[in-house]
This record gives C-alpha cells, structure tokens and sequence, in this order.
C-alpha cells in the first residue's frame, strides 16, 4: 500500500509541479461540495494528496465529519476539515479559491445524462442560491475532462501510443451525441492510420463510455471512480492557473462565442482570472463537421432547458 501511495503522490506531484522547479506555492483552499457522495470521497482522497492543496473543505449534507477524519490521517500537506449541513456550507466556502460539485444521485441502467437534470439541477441550484450571489463567467467551468480522459484511453488502445502523451481536445457538451472529440486533432500522430470506421468507432464509445460503466456494475452504480479523477485533473489544473502557471490548457464547458451556441465546451487557458481565453475549434474534418452540425439542436435544447430551470427558480 505505501507503494501505491507514493506512486499516486508522485503522479499528482508531477503534474502540479510542472514550470515550478524551486517557486513555493500560495495557500490555497479547496471545497467539494458533495464530499460524501460516490465521487465525493474519491475526489476528496485526490485533492489530499495533491500539493498545491493546503486546506480541504468537505461538505455535504451529511457524512461529512466521518470522511474528513477519514482522510484526514493521510500525510499529505493539506488540512482537512468536514462541513454537513446547510448551516455550515457559509463556512465552507468561506476564503474557497476552488469549489469542485460533485453533488448528485448517480445515474442508473436506461437512465441518460438529460435524465438526471431535473434531479441534480436542483441540487446544484440550492448550493448556488446559498453562496456569494455573483456570476463571472471567468470561473465557472462544466467539468468535461471525463469525456477527454476516455478519449485518450481509448485512442491510445487503439493506435498504439503511451497514452501518457496523448492529446484529444473534446468539444461541445456532455452527453451523447453532443460530445464530439477532434480525433484529427490528436497529438501525437499514430503510426498507424486509423480507418473512418476505426474514428466512428472511438467517437461513439467516447459518447457512450458512461453508459458502458453503468452497464457494467449492473445497477449498482456510475462512473464514480473515473470522474472523480477527472474532477481532480481539472481541480489540479485551475489550482495551477490561479498560481501563474503560463501554459493551462484544458477543455471545459464554458460561455463562450466559439459556435452560436451561448455554452460549449472547447479548449481554454486557465490563468489567475479563471479562463482567460476560450479557443477556437481548429481546423476540421467532414466526419467531425457532421458531427457538429448535428449536436447543435440538442445542446442548444439542454441549455434552454437549464437557462429556464434558473430562471423559474
């Protein structure tokens, strides 16, 4: 077990410390909100070790307190501290430079993403409604680095190349059919070409891997484990932005001008502000301009959605 302990500290280490060789890092604090949850402590277990983190704030609406002193004992630089109850989430997030939501029931066999919308919104919209009031559209990211994450393992699998150094940007939103990876756009090149059928094949596991997680525990849960290390990937990545990090590049769902669409998701650079600039899409294939025109309707339908959920709140 240490072994695997270091190993995963030193994973974490690597990739927080890029560009900071001697520099010390600022205090900072992190909340997830939902900590208790099936990717809340997961979660929670990846911030601990990460050493940009020197406080960890846990809330959710119970269970909290166990969690924190769980991971509390780990010896890592960052202070632990549980939070449960609507009466403490002020003091959670009081002096937060990052909040992570990972809030939510999980998703069951037949259920879709837009299934859980009604559910999570409102979860989502009761945490919102309680904290500062302000929206910067600088600092609030959809986190769809899971969909990036599988992109690149899947790619990897079937080019043969270290996924270590691979590179998919994956754009639009986050379920089905509106999530599109820019597999032309993959760094490094394979050695190998891979056939139309090959990219369709990767594109829909990519749309899909959800439901392959969800069917494979048969009932018995989601892709807790793996989004959990994505939320952890993009938490480390804000983390390293807001400390000056000059090259943060990582795909996210934000407001944005890329498409006519108000939100997508495409890559950006984080800095000290929060997204500090919102990429374009790049140059294209055909299969991944159908791909485009196509999820359009139905996210521009998912935000509709979710703009009048708010605004009938």
């Amino acid at each position: 077990m240490n072994s695997l302990f270091r190993a995963s500290r030193d994973l974490l280490r690597a990739s927080a410390t890029r560009g900071y060789a001697s520099a010390s890092f600022p205090d900072r604090k992190v909340a997830v909100l939902g900590a208790a949850g099936g990717i809340g402590q997961p979660l929670s277990l990846l911030l601990k070790l990460n050493p940009y983190v020197t406080e960890l704030a846990l809330y959710d609406i119970a269970g909290t307190p166990g969690v924190a002193a769980d991971i509390s004992h780990i010896n890592s630089k960052g202070r632990v501290k549980g939070y449960a109850g609507e009466d403490q989430l002020g003091e959670a997030l009081k002096g937060a430079d990052v909040i992570v939501i990972p809030a939510g029931v999980p998703r069951k066999p037949g259920m879709t993403r837009d299934d859980l919308f009604k559910i999570n919104a409102g979860i989502v919209r009761a945490l919102v409604l309680k904290a500062a009031g302000v929206y910067d559209k600088r600092k609030v990211l959809g986190v769809t680095t899971l969909d990036v994450v599988r992109a690149k393992t899947f790619y990897a699998e079937k080019a043969g190349v270290d996924v270590g150094k691979v590179d998919v940007p994956v754009v639009g939103g986050h379920a089905g059919i509106t999530i599109l990876p820019l597999f032309s756009q993959t760094v490094p090149t394979p050695n190998v070409d891979l056939s139309p059928a090959d990219i369709d094949a990767l594109t829909k596991r990519t749309q899909e891997g959800g439901t392959e997680v969800v069917q494979a525990k048969a009932g018995k849960g989601s892709a807790t484990l793996s989004m959990a290390y994505a939320g952890a990937l993009m938490a480390d990545a804000c983390l390293r932005g807001l400390n000056g990090d000059s090259d943060v590049v990582e795909c996210a769902y934000v407001e944005s001008t890329v498409t006519d669409l108000p939100f997508f998701a495409s890559k950006v650079r984080l800095g000290r502000a929060g997204v500090e600039e919102v990429y374009g899409l790049g140059e294209l294939n055909d299969y991944e301009r159908a791909g485009l025109k196509s999820l359009v309707p139905e996210l521009q339908a998912s935000i509709d959605k979710g703009v009048k959920f708010m605004q009938e709140a």
